[in-house]
């Protein structure tokens, strides 16, 4: 027995293991980050230019960021299933707080709003280290983080927001902040530069894997209610190639750093095995509460994904 609005509740209600796909992103973008620093400065060293410190703070920030987002994006999803009544009795996968009555709505609306300023606060010291563009960003970020519940999940385009900010936006801007800008000032420092959105889509292809598996598991409820995610859209079969697809595409967006950075390419070629055995299995099982087993094979191949790069673009 869960008691009402407990920590456990929250705790609950927070949903800790899709952090992994908020921080993801942000490893990834600080390892190439440091890759490429190290290179310039080493560049640096035997011309006598002064050096370039890493950005151990605005990393910092951006991380925190992430996580608080991620949190207020699950009390948003919460809420609005809540009260749209998406997260019906027999719901397959893991129960809701507002839907199970571990958190009052009252007390959910408090708290999303609570960790949406909470959010503000880590990200507008941001401004000092990447300027005005910043509040753009976090303003973006906060959006459509309310508009992917309310509007954007239920009409097919939650996938493609999960490429955008969980994969292009966190690993492009951590990256920027973390170089003080210089991808923007046309430096290749060790090569890897003009390849960073490709680093940075191939993580937000692999990140969506794991949306792609919550759809498909909730594909009967969700076209019951009415909710037209991707999966619902197209079909079961399509949505399972898709699911093979988005890993293997973004394992071949990796192979331009080949040349400069061969582990770029080699290392994230091993993610490829655990990918097809996770979606083997997914095949396999295709209906019921069983499917929450792929949800957490997926969570896991994405960080490992996040550590293949990381640590081919410092090797």
């Amino acid at each position: 027995m869960i008691k009402e609005n407990s920590l456990k509740a929250w705790l609950l209600a927070s949903r800790p293991k899709t952090l992994t796909g908020a921080v993801a992103p942000v490893i990834v973008a600080i390892a190439i980050a440091y890759s490429d620093l190290s290179s310039i400065n080493a560049y640096h060293e035997a011309h006598l230019i002064p050096q370039l410190t890493m950005r151990w703070v605005p990393a910092l920030l951006c991380l925190l960021f992430a996580i608080v987002m991620q949190i207020d994006a699950n009390l948003i999803n919460d809420y609005v299933d809540w009260k749209r009544g998406v997260d019906r009795k027999d719901r397959l996968g893991p129960k809701r707080a507002c839907a199970e009555g571990w958190v009052t709505p009252y007390a959910m609306k408090h708290a999303i709003m609570l960790t949406t300023l909470l959010a503000v606060c880590i990200g507008l010291p941001l401004v000092y280290y990447g300027g005005m563009m910043m509040l753009a960003i976090g303003a973006l970020c906060i959006l459509f983080c309310f508009l992917y519940s309310t509007l954007l999940a239920g009409r097919g385009l939650g996938d493609l927001l999960v490429v955008l900010f969980f994969g292009i936006v966190p690993v492009c801007t951590t990256y920027y902040l973390l170089t003080h800008g210089m991808v923007f000032a046309g430096h290749t420092f060790s090569g890897l530069t003009y390849n960073v959105f490709y680093i940075a889509l191939a993580q937000g292809l692999v990140t969506d894997c794991l949306l792609m598996v919550n759809n498909y598991r909730d594909r009967h409820t969700d076209r019951a209610c009415g909710k037209r995610t991707l999966v619902v859209m197209i079909g079961d079969t399509a949505s399972e190639v898709l699911y093979l697809m988005l890993g293997l595409v973004a394992v071949i967006l990796c192979f331009p750093m080949m040349k400069v950075h061969p582990y770029t390419a080699y290392l994230p070629a091993l993610y490829i095995l655990p990918h097809f055995m996770t979606w083997n299995r997914m095949t396999t099982i295709r209906e019921g509460k069983e499917l929450n087993s792929i949800l957490a094979r997926t969570s896991i191949n994405i960080l490992l994904f996040s550590i293949l790069l990381a640590i081919g673009v410092n090797l």
